[in-house]
């Protein structure tokens, strides 16, 4: 969907409004209404007004034709200023060097085409695609290689922990020697209906008294 706007004998140099109207050529709607509300020109609310229209037409062709479309979706397609009128005045202004220059009024006419079409991309994404997909193909070539060299690294050590474990199950187990500790006692010898009595130590307060 495309549709146009035009504001006609807008009071302003066409050179000054050029440099406003350059900045929102092949924007989106949006962000070009957000650039032109923080531009301090003073063509910079015309155009604004201008590029709202030029949304609104959309629209309102958009409904005509039974077509639903989404606002945020406009883009500027093509922008640009004429040269209007040139009103001669009878006054003069001082020049240098006693001369004098007449005074001139400047107009301009402003055109602005919005359209809902995909938008074409520039050089740079152009480029930026090529070299992604240069990129994807050398990944690609290569990849195969690494999933051959995969396998056969992952067989080589399955065979090298088969070998560790047959050597550990055919290794012999040594026995370790195990030490006995032969503790004597003394043999007391009891008869029969005598009891044991043991000698306990005597405490220390005891061997003092003595």
């Amino acid at each position: 969907m495309e549709a146009v706007a035009k504001i006609k004998y807008l009071k302003g140099s066409p050179r000054k409004t050029r440099l406003v109207i350059d900045m929102i050529r092949g924007e989106n709607v949006s962000r070009a209404l957000a650039v032109l509300k923080f531009t301090d020109k003073r063509a910079a609310d015309p155009i604004a007004q201008c590029l709202n229209s030029a949304i609104a037409n959309a629209t309102y062709k958009a409904e005509q034709d039974n077509i639903a479309i989404d606002p945020d979706d406009l883009w500027v397609k093509t922008c640009f200023v004429d040269m209007g009128p040139t009103k001669g005045r009878k006054r003069m202004r001082p020049a240098p060097q006693g001369r004098a220059y007449q005074e001139r009024r400047h107009y301009c006419h402003i055109t602005i085409h919005v359209t809902s079409e995909e938008q074409p991309k520039t050089e740079k994404e152009l480029r930026a695609e090529a070299a992604k997909a240069k990129r994807a193909a050398e990944g690609g070539k290569a990849k195969p290689k690494n999933e051959k060299a995969k396998p056969a690294a992952k067989k080589a050590e399955k065979a090298k922990a088969e070998e560790v474990e047959a050597n550990v199950e055919t290794a012999p187990v040594e026995a370790t020697p195990v030490e006995t500790v032969e503790t004597s006692a003394p043999a007391v010898e009891v008869a029969e209906g005598e009891a044991v009595v043991e000698s306990m130590p005597e405490s220390s307060e005891e061997t003092g008294k003595e």
